[in-house]
């Protein structure tokens, strides 16, 4: 926890010298995360279709380098959540 002052310290210092606003905050760790992406098409009439769902987590300098669908790692019940949109 020591080390957390002088790291917050060193990127409020880059923030400001980058983008002249020292301003920083902190996320909450999430282990295990996923990127999962849902697409959805409209043709401006009102019709709205989902192609499903699709996992793309590996990904290499925030580019994907693999999708795959459906997600596997998805619970069921997520899954139909995010279908019912």
């Amino acid at each position: 926890q020591e080390d957390i002052v002088p790291m917050f310290e060193s990127a409020s210092s880059e923030a400001l010298s980058s983008f002249g606003d020292g301003s920083v905050f902190v996320e909450k760790y999430v282990s295990n995360p996923r990127h999962i992406e849902v697409q959805i098409l409209g043709d401006g009439s009102g019709n709205v279709v989902h192609l499903y769902e699709r996992d793309c987590s590996v990904q290499r300098r925030h580019q994907k380098v693999v999708e795959m669908a459906p997600a596997f790692s998805l619970p069921t019940d997520l899954r139909k959540r995010l279908h019912e949109y």
